[in-house]
C-alpha cells in the first residue's frame, strides 16, 4: 500500500468526485502496468493506493514520484513531503502524517513574516510541499524553493485554488467565461491547482470574477 502526499478533505459528493479523479490519475499514471489497484481514503484524509501484481514496485515507485508519499518516519537530511496545515508567527507547520514544524527561518523564501510570505507566493491550504526534515527545525527543500520563486518570476501571474479537482477549475472559468484568458492549469495536488494567467490578465481581477463559483481558498501570485 502507498499513501499519496495529498489530501482529500472535502465532503458529501465533492469527497466522492475527488476520489473518482484519484482513481482516473492514478489509472493514468500506472498505464499498462501488471498492477490492480484500489483507492481509499484513510481517517487523516490521505488517500491510500492498495497495489498487487508483478509490476507492484515499479507502480509504487510511480506514484512515490508523481504525488510523493507519506512515511510512517522521518531520517534527518531527508526530504519528504507534507501539506500546509497551518501557520502563524513562528512558520509553517506541514502535514506529513503527523505535524512536522519549518520555523520561519527555515522558509527560506524572502522577507516578511510567515503569513505575508505565504500570501505572497500563493500558498493555499493543503498545498503540498517538500520538505527536508531535521528534529532541532525542518526546512523547505531547494526544489521547493526554486518552484514557489519561479512562480513570482514569470513573465504573467497565477490564481492558486484548493477545495476542487482540475476538472472544477476549468468548468469555473468557462463559466465565467475565462477560458481564452489563461495559459493552462497546473495541478499542485487532487484539490490544489494554479490557473496561469494568460498575457493582459490580471490575476486579483480574475479572482474577483470566479471567485463567486468556487467555494474555495484563492491567492494571487503577482509576478
Amino acid at each position: 500500500m502507498v499513501v499519496l502526499a495529498t489530501k482529500i478533505y472535502v465532503s458529501g459528493d465533492a469527497r466522492g468526485r475527488a476520489l473518482d479523479s484519484l482513481r482516473s490519475l492514478v489509472a493514468n499514471d500506472l498505464g499498462d502496468l501488471d498492477v490492480d489497484f484500489e483507492v481509499g481514503r484513510r481517517h487523516d484524509g490521505f488517500p491510500s493506493v492498495t497495489l498487487d501484481g508483478d509490476d507492484e514496485t515499479v507502480a509504487r515507485n510511480l506514484l512515490r514520484e508523481e504525488w510523493g508519499v507519506i512515511t510512517p518516519e522521518f531520517e534527518s537530511g531527508e526530504t519528504y513531503v507534507g501539506t500546509l496545515e497551518s501557520w502563524d508567527d513562528d512558520g509553517f507547520v506541514l502535514d506529513a502524517g503527523e505535524d512536522v514544524r519549518v520555523p520561519a527561518d527555515g522558509l527560506g523564501l524572502g522577507p516578511g513574516t510567515p503569513s505575508q510570505v505565504r500570501t505572497r507566493f500563493g500558498l493555499v491550504q493543503h498545498l503540498p510541499m517538500q520538505f527536508v526534515y531535521d528534529e532541532g527545525g525542518s526546512r523547505l527543500s531547494d526544489a521547493e524553493r526554486d518552484r514557489l520563486f519561479d512562480w513570482t518570476r514569470g513573465e504573467t501571474g497565477r490564481l492558486n485554488a484548493n477545495s476542487a479537482t482540475r476538472a472544477e477549475v476549468r468548468a469555473t472559468l468557462n463559466r465565467a467565461g475565462h477560458a481564452r484568458d489563461v495559459v493552462g492549469i497546473e495541478r499542485l495536488g487532487l484539490l490544489e491547482q494554479s490557473v496561469v494567467c494568460g498575457e493582459g490578465t490580471d490575476p486579483p481581477g480574475l479572482l474577483a470574477s470566479v471567485g463567486r463559483y468556487l467555494q474555495s481558498e484563492l491567492l494571487c501570485v503577482v509576478p
